[in-house]
């Protein structure tokens, strides 16, 4: 709760400070004096330190899986700050409403980590997804950026949709919007009675509908065209904070709302999560862009994060925060040296070893810690998914199918790699970079590998 009311707050301090401050440093110290502050609080109340102490009759839940994935989101959008925030300037001239927007969003993932009504999550997916909107057409003078925003703009309209009626359809089914079932009820409710058609009906219109707020394959078809059109600087956002809190709000509708009802669903997750790893890995390999790669590439990942809904279990679950965590920091370490370079093409990155060492030294590190190489957070993170899965006991040829999509991924990650330091290029002249920025690169780099190690510097946190 002390984050929930502090983002939305410093959202509307944001807003006011686009008239009130002029200084756009002083504009973004606040921004990130602001997230410093919501990661204090989120942190204290994880020790059970609660500032708002306010009845919110049950529908809203803040147990150490939302809180702790609250903190991961914080963290990853202030580092995203301060590696990417100066970027925003060329946006636009709405400075400060860019970072209030943000905070908005922020607000709107505290809900969707801690929902215990169908009604909260749907607010709670429509306040990040609003400002998202805003967000991908911020380019106002760039007819992709328009494009972009008009795409997400009624696909995501079509999602929401199918949302409201999947929560008609269960509150018919159940005469209630919450979600949470009692453990100790769930396996009597299943003996019981059998699932009824119209909470059927119910849960496959969610799982469609979140399907699309994750892009999930078949339902992927606005991500690479948004991701491509909107600002390289707010791709870099949704595509990883905002994707891992959707997953999360994901993983606890399904848990709680249709946990007696896994059976039903199970196979039609493995299919979708099957297409997923096959639609975007498969299509990544014949991108000449890299920032459509890596849209495409968002599309993979997401297939190993359904992995987390499959399985269902506690494996899943901490393979979903640490996945969440490498997943963005990789991400949002790549594209903040995508922005600088200017050219979003392959041959954008020839000769980047010879220039800049750093930055292909770090970047290379990102970009084998999404492919899943060994003694990287990503390997850890898609080994937890793989175990999850086989521990189910169930479509093993799931796991060997995901497998086999993992090593493909290596060749279109590689292609960066083999850019930076086999093919000679001159990088743009144009470039520059501060000490800072490569100090923050290298950290974030570090802290890659260091997770990929020891895991149980963030998984520990779940449990203590």
């Amino acid at each position: 709760m002390n984050a929930l009311l502090l983002s939305a707050l410093w959202g509307v301090v944001m807003m006011f400070s686009s008239f009130l401050v002029k200084e756009k440093s002083a504009i973004r110290n606040m921004a990130v004096a602001g997230l410093v502050l919501l990661l204090l609080v989120n942190i204290l109340e994880m020790n059970g330190k609660v500032f708002f102490d306010i009845n919110t009759r049950g529908m809203i839940y803040f147990d150490r899986f939302s809180l702790l994935f609250n903190s991961i989101a914080f963290i990853s959008t202030f580092i995203y700050f301060i590696l990417s925030a100066k970027d925003m300037e060329k946006v636009g001239d709405n400075y400060a409403e860019y970072f209030a927007l943000i905070f908005f969003i922020l607000c709107g993932i505290t809900l969707v980590t801690s929902f215990k009504s169908l009604l909260i999550l749907f607010l709670g997916i429509e306040i990040i997804s609003i400002p998202l909107y805003i967000l991908t057409g911020s380019d106002k003078r760039n007819l992709k950026s328009n494009e972009a925003a008009l795409k997400y703009f009624l696909m995501g309209s079509f999602s929401t949709g199918l949302m409201l009626m999947g929560i008609a359809l269960i509150y018919g089914a159940k005469g209630t919007f919450m979600t949470f079932v009692p453990p100790a009820t769930v396996k009597e409710a299943a003996q019981a009675t059998p699932a009824s058609a119209l909470l059927i009906a119910g849960m496959i219109l969610l799982l469609f509908s979140m399907s699309f707020k994750v892009s999930a394959a078949p339902f992927h078809f606005w991500t690479p065209d948004v991701y491509d059109g909107a600002p390289s600087v707010f791709t870099s956002f949704m595509a990883t904070i905002v994707k891992a809190a959707v997953f999360a709000s994901f993983i606890r509708l399904f848990n709680d709302a249709f946990g007696a009802e896994k059976s039903q669903w199970q196979l039609l997750v493995a299919i979708i999560t099957a297409a997923t790893l096959f639609i975007g890995n498969i299509t990544a390999v014949f991108q000449q862009s890299v920032k459509r790669m890596l849209a495409y590439s968002s599309i993979s990942q997401a297939g190993f994060m359904l992995f987390a809904l499959y399985a269902m279990n506690g494996d899943g679950k901490e393979g979903l925060i640490l996945y969440a965590t490498a997943y963005s920091l990789a991400t949002i370490g790549v594209f903040a040296v995508l922005i600088k370079l200017k050219d979003f093409s392959f041959e954008g990155f020839n000769g980047l070893s010879k220039n800049q060492p750093i930055l292909a030294a770090t970047t290379t590190i990102f970009l084998l810690s999404l492919a899943g190489i060994p003694l990287t957070a990503g390997f850890l993170s898609k080994f937890y998914m793989l175990k999850a899965a086989m521990e189910t006991g169930q479509n093993l040829w799931l796991v060997i199918f995901a497998v086999l999509m993992a090593a493909v991924s290596v060749y279109y990650y590689f292609r960066v790699i083999q850019a930076m330091y086999f093919k000679d290029g001159d990088v743009s002249p144009d470039l520059t970079v501060s000490p800072a920025f490569k100090t923050i690169l290298v950290f974030l780099a570090v802290l890659v590998i260091l997770l990929g190690i020891f895991p149980g510097l963030l998984l520990n946190w779940y449990y203590f």
